[in-house]
């Protein structure tokens, strides 16, 4: 298998544009991800799916933010609308883990459905009293065991149904009181004081792939983790993570420089892919060239993600929405 390019990209609207399909076709991205502007109906979105992955001589993942809540992409009529999650995992109370369960069974199949077969989910940031509103109802609750078992229980809903979970924000992001999408959380707790912070990803280390937090532990080193390569030997060593690690958007404003600065940055650090989410088709071919292929480990991961998909187990979805509504 030749090697992929180190990025995950987006595209600009409801089909490629002659550039974007040249691009991508001469650089072979690792992946792609879809947002609300790529959406209008079933039909077209499935269309789109196979033009992405037509470009490439791969079976591509194509991702989406499919948490459920504010951070939903598909709406109705295209999928079902739902809680935030920290609402569903507190309706359910000790039910919580069936319950999320089911809700990322329910949304696997609806992503498939469509075209699309990784989800940016488990979320198992553990929420604190001052986590920032962009990021707190979004978590599945605040005591870091509890995270675990729901975030196990919201991967496999998603293996389940045929769809790649990526374990987010790594290696933990729920102490952020600022926005990392206009700017840099800061986090000042001792190296002792954060091992509830890590704990979920130590135990889901064996999930296929995962995203970066753009946040700094000043105890442990003063660049984000997603270009420090301190934290990412964490995340390999302590936290034994072996699955593809991808950037968190690098288009945040967390970072600094430019998108095609971060992405050299983020690389040296030793993450594994770039996600360029949003930004013009000169942004994105400068973090195409930016990128190059991938290393020889990265390629490693990202064949054995590739290998790792699944085939949708049958289940009757009308009786597991019957069983979660009855929680």
């Amino acid at each position: 298998m030749s090697r992929f390019c180190a990025a995950i990209f987006g595209c600009d609207g409801l089909r490629l544009t002659a550039d974007e399909r040249s691009l991508f076709r001469a650089v072979q991205p690792f992946g792609f991800i879809l947002f609300a502007r790529n959406i209008d109906s079933a039909a077209q979105v499935r269309a789109l799916c196979d033009e992405l992955r037509e470009t490439v001589a791969h079976n591509a993942p194509i991702l989406i933010d499919q948490e459920g809540g504010r951070v939903q992409r598909f709406r109705s009529p295209l999928a079902r609308e739902w809680l935030p999650p920290l609402e569903q995992v507190s309706k359910a109370g000790k039910n919580a883990a069936r319950a999320m369960y089911l809700r990322y069974r329910i949304i696997a199949h609806e992503l498939m459905t469509l075209g699309v077969d990784a989800n940016c989910a488990p979320m198992v940031d553990v929420a604190r009293e001052d986590t920032h509103p962009f990021l707190k109802n979004r978590c599945y609750g605040s005591d870091f065991a509890q995270v675990t078992d729901i975030g196990r229980a919201v991967a496999n809903g998603l293996w389940d149904g045929g769809v790649f979970p990526v374990i987010k924000h790594m290696p933990g992001h729920g102490r952020a009181v600022v926005d990392s999408h206009l700017d840099l959380p800061r986090v000042s707790a001792a190296r002792s004081e954060l091992e509830s912070d890590f704990a979920p990803f130590r135990a889901l280390n064996d999930l296929p792939m995962g995203m970066t937090a753009h946040i700094v532990f000043e105890d442990i080193d003063d660049a984000p983790a997603t270009t420090s390569p301190t934290m990412m030997r964490l995340l390999r060593e302590e936290i034994g993570f072996d699955g593809l690690i991808m950037t968190d958007d690098i288009g945040m404003e967390a970072l600094d420089g430019t998108v095609d600065q971060r992405a050299v940055a983020s690389l040296g650090a030793g993450c594994d892919v770039v996600l360029h989410c949003n930004g013009t088709f000169a942004d994105r071919r400068a973090v195409a060239e930016a990128c190059g292929d991938m290393s020889e480990e990265a390629q490693r991961r990202a064949e054995t993600v590739l290998l790792a998909r699944r085939v949708p187990e049958a289940v009757d979805i009308d009786a597991l929405a019957e069983e979660l509504n009855a929680f």
